[in-house]
């Protein structure tokens, strides 16, 4: 039995169809059932309520072999670390109770950054917990998602105007979720491998912001240029949205160690990037994303 945690997000959804198609028993934990795609609701079992929850986790924990990790983000929560370690405490106790052998969990790349690195570093606070129970654990380790794009897609089709709170000149590592997902899905049902692992996961290229902005032009067929907004206009906008303080500047302080080079010892050390470069990206996923808000 597998667990899937978070199964109706970009990377859960994936995961858990590519393991129902893959003939693995799943079991999902899901706040609203009816959010999971019909066919997938229906092949797998569900145990409906929070992965905090204490009681859910146990409950979902019994019998399991492997299990999806994955923190959901929370825009409004006062304190980022504690957001994330607040989920993953009763899983830790959980995994004990319930013996669990195996652990997938999405983290981040840079884990041997010093600094403060936002919601990073509360991504790194949540590998060392889970480590620290003895399960055989992976700890995929991602770069900037490329579907963080995804919520410009408007702006991008009506203004032309691409904004990262990095420099223009910093190269970014980039990755698709799709990806994150197929590796994971691939981990999960091999009982084979155990101890404890970093697995970098990152696409084959090298992208400034404004070589991003480049490739979005020729896809979208119109221009595009690269602005990089003003830090304090930035948390200001994302404030006035509803964003909590704390974890507006958690993305100003991950978007300034990725500036430092948080990613790039792993990046440097990489051998065999993901499948999923820029531009296929922008053609297959964001492309009719824009044309979806055009409609």
């Amino acid at each position: 039995m597998i667990v899937v945690t978070a199964p109706t997000g970009r990377i859960g959804r994936h995961v858990l169809a590519a393991l129902l198609d893959g003939g693995e028993k799943v079991r999902v934990i899901a706040r609203d059932p009816a959010r999971i795609a019909p066919e997938a609701r229906e092949r797998a079992e569900v145990v409906q309520g929070s992965h905090s929850d204490p009681r859910v986790l146990s409950e979902a924990f019994e019998g399991a072999d492997g299990v999806l990790w994955l923190v959901p983000p929370n825009p409004r929560a006062e304190d980022i670390r504690e957001h994330y370690l607040g989920f993953t405490r009763p899983a830790c106790e959980a995994l004990r109770e319930r013996g669990v052998r195996r652990v997938v969990g999405i983290s981040s790349l840079g884990r041997g950054y010093r600094a403060h690195a936002g919601q990073l570093s509360a991504a790194f606070a949540m590998d060392e917990m889970i480590e620290s129970t003895g399960v055989g654990y992976r700890a995929l380790a991602m770069p900037f998602f490329m579907e963080n794009l995804l919520h410009q897609a408007d702006g991008l089709r009506t203004r032309g105007v691409l904004s990262v709170p990095v420099a223009p000149d910093r190269a970014l590592p980039l990755v698709a979720t799709r990806d994150i997902a197929a590796v994971a899905a691939r981990l999960l049902a091999d009982p084979s491998w155990s101890g404890q692992e970093t697995v970098p996961l990152i696409g084959p290229d090298s992208l400034t912001p404004v070589g991003m902005a480049r490739v979005l032009s020729e896809v979208l067929e119109r221009p595009v240029r690269f602005e990089r907004p003003d830090g304090a206009e930035y948390k200001a906008a994302l404030t006035r949205y509803g964003m909590h303080d704390a974890w507006a500047q958690g993305l100003l302080d991950m978007a300034a160690a990725q500036d430092d080079g948080i990613y790039e010892p792993e990046w440097q050390a990489l051998t065999a990037p993901a499948p999923t470069g820029f531009r296929q990206w922008c053609r297959e996923v964001f492309l009719p994303a824009a044309e979806a808000t055009a409609a």
